[in-house]
C-alpha cells in the first residue's frame, strides 16, 4: 500500500470538500512532508498526537481569499512499483518554480529548492502546485 499517496489523497479530498481539518495516521515520513507543506504555505498547521500506537496527525487546511483550496494538484512521482531518483543537478522545477517538489534525501525530507541549495539528490516523492 502506498502510504504517502494515501496521505496526499486525503489532504486533496478534504480540500475539495472544504473541510477545515483532516485526521490521518502519523509517521515520521508523513510528518516530514507535512512540515514542508507548512513551511511552503500549502497548509496552515499540523499536530501529531501520540497514542501509544502509531499516533494521529491533524492537518489544518489552507484556502485562498476566494475560498479555493491552496493545493490545486498533487502528483505522486515515485511509487512503490517504480522509484524515481534524481541527483542534485536534476531536481525538477514544478510549474516553472510556482510548484513544489518533495524529495527524500539522506539529509531528511526536503523541498526541491532546499535539496538544490544543500547539493543533495534523492527520491522524488511528489509534486504539488
Amino acid at each position: 500500500m502506498d502510504t504517502i499517496g494515501d496521505f496526499l489523497t486525503r489532504i486533496r479530498n478534504a480540500g475539495a470538500f472544504k473541510h477545515d481539518k483532516v485526521d490521518l495516521p502519523s509517521s515520521n515520513l508523513r510528518s516530514g512532508i507535512a512540515e514542508i507543506l507548512q513551511k511552503e504555505g500549502y497548509i496552515r498547521n499540523f499536530k501529531v498526537a501520540k497514542d501509544g500506537k502509531q499516533g494521529m496527525m491533524r492537518v489544518y487546511l489552507k484556502y485562498d481569499n476566494e475560498g479555493a483550496h491552496v493545493i490545486q494538484k498533487v502528483e505522486r512521482v515515485s511509487k512503490p512499483s517504480r522509484r524515481i531518483y534524481v541527483n542534485a543537478t536534476s531536481v525538477p522545477k514544478v510549474r516553472s518554480g510556482y510548484g513544489l517538489a518533495i524529495i527524500s534525501t539522506n539529509k531528511g525530507i526536503l523541498s526541491g529548492s532546499e535539496a538544490q541549495k544543500q547539493n543533495v539528490g534523492g527520491e522524488v516523492l511528489c509534486q504539488i502546485w
